[in-house]
């Protein structure tokens, strides 16, 4: 039997004395129990929460010292697209801006201050919007939507945007929901003593870093932003600046101006950018791929979550690049996870070992499971995700082991539903 990484994982764990587990078994080794309430943050660990809504992407990071992130946070209409929603969770009682902020107040060890909040592009499902809210700030200037929403219970020590302050990089921004709500925001959150600050792609940067305390190991590694890639060597490749100068566009797609960060510890990595996605067209009939450009600056890694929402991205390049065990999604619409990128994602040709990655992507859409019966990715994927769940990456001191587990998200319980463990490298 030829050993790969996985095998070498899996054995070395039983002889440990621990194992894997799914979908109703409980874990052998201290930590997330299946049926239990998920255990709290703890020193020395790396978490990464994926905040399952049914309308939104949302994730909260967790640091080694308890410094918080919270990336994106949107709201917008998804409940009224009829056959391709997927379930609204907990319920529409509350918008998704107050769902996440609940989320975030019960496992952020410092309550309701976040350290971090950063947007990683300006649409509606990441961010919030001007037409679809929960209604106005007190003070009338900006709507209660995602982020807008989070902000009348949580508070932000540092707010990051892509192109604050004049929403014009790389070309300025038409009128834009995401914009003319987050731009009254942020001068509140200024108000209030936040600091505001555009995102900074450049090698070695501490823009985002551990705030309250030591993290032997750990690092945040700045990958994209405003369609532009930083490489290994420190360069920033700019795949778009010929095209903007020659076909000088009036708009181009928000999704390919995502921010995008690697995450590291120890030997874990962990990779996230938002929507990052974009193909451009030269007059000469050249073809800019962006997301094959990043293919060579993210290197490998553990656990990836999918280019927008796993909706017709992640080309071969940048899956055999990642060559990730598992990858998560902010699904919210049953038209996510397309067939392509599936194919691809579940391809163990692209794989330096052949073993098969796991899929944890929140929500499995439904028409999904039907169409796809008996595919490989199917298989490949947790049970427990069929209903809609959070999912949480809990990386152990020192960055060598992780777990990977779904939990509740119809309630506020915190249930874990499955718990899965890995082996770095």
């Amino acid at each position: 039997m030829k050993m790969t990484r996985r095998r070498f994982a899996a054995g070395a764990l039983a002889a440990a004395g621990m194992t894997f587990s799914g979908c109703g078994r409980k874990a052998a080794a201290k930590g997330a129990v299946v049926g239990e309430t998920y255990p709290k943050w703890s020193p020395g660990h790396f978490q990464v929460h994926m905040i399952y809504t049914g309308v939104a992407e949302s994730q909260l990071l967790l640091f080694p010292d308890g410094t918080s992130l919270l990336i994106d946070c949107g709201d917008h209409p998804a409940c009224n697209f009829g056959k391709h929603c997927v379930p609204i969770l907990p319920d529409q009682t509350r918008h998704s801006g107050e769902w996440i902020a609940r989320y975030v107040q019960r496992v952020n060890p410092n309550g309701r201050d976040v350290d971090y909040m950063l947007l990683t592009h300006h649409h509606a499902d990441h961010g919030g919007c001007v037409s679809f809210h929960a209604g106005k700030a007190t003070d009338g200037k900006y709507f209660l939507s995602g982020f807008g929403q989070a902000a009348e219970f949580l508070t932000f020590g540092t707010a990051i945007d892509r192109a604050w302050p004049d929403f014009a990089d790389p070309i300025p921004l038409l009128p834009n929901g995401v914009v003319d709500n987050m731009r009254p925001l942020y001068e509140e959150l200024e108000r209030r003593g936040t600091s505001v600050e555009k995102f900074r792609l450049e090698k070695g940067s501490d823009q985002i870093r551990p705030r309250h305390g030591k993290a032997a190991g750990f690092a945040v590694e700045p990958l994209c932003s405003n369609g532009r890639i930083l490489m290994p060597d420190g360069t920033v490749h700019d795949p778009l600046k010929e095209y903007f100068a020659e076909v000088k566009p009036k708009s181009f797609n928000e999704n390919a101006m995502s921010i995008g960060m690697n995450f590291r510890y120890g030997k874990f990595a962990y990779y996230t950018a938002g929507d990052m996605q974009g193909i451009a067209h030269m007059p000469d009939g050249r073809r800019i791929d962006l997301e094959s450009d990043m293919a060579k600056a993210v290197g490998r890694v553990e656990v990836a979550k999918m280019n927008h929402h796993g909706h017709e991205s992640m080309p071969k390049a940048l899956v055999a690049a990642l060559q990730a065990k598992v990858y998560t999604a902010g699904v919210w619409e049953q038209r996510h996870l397309t067939k392509g990128t599936m194919a691809r994602l579940s391809d163990l040709s692209l794989y330096g070992d052949g073993a098969k990655p796991l899929f944890e992507p929140g929500i499995l859409p439904s028409h999904r499971l039907e169409e796809d019966a008996g595919s490989p990715w199917i298989a490949m994927s947790e049970p427990t995700c069929a209903n809609g769940v959070h999912v949480v990456i809990d990386v152990q001191p020192g960055g060598a082991a992780y777990t990977v587990a779904t939990v509740a998200a119809a309630d506020e319980s915190m249930r874990v539903l499955s718990v899965r463990r890995f082996l770095c490298g």
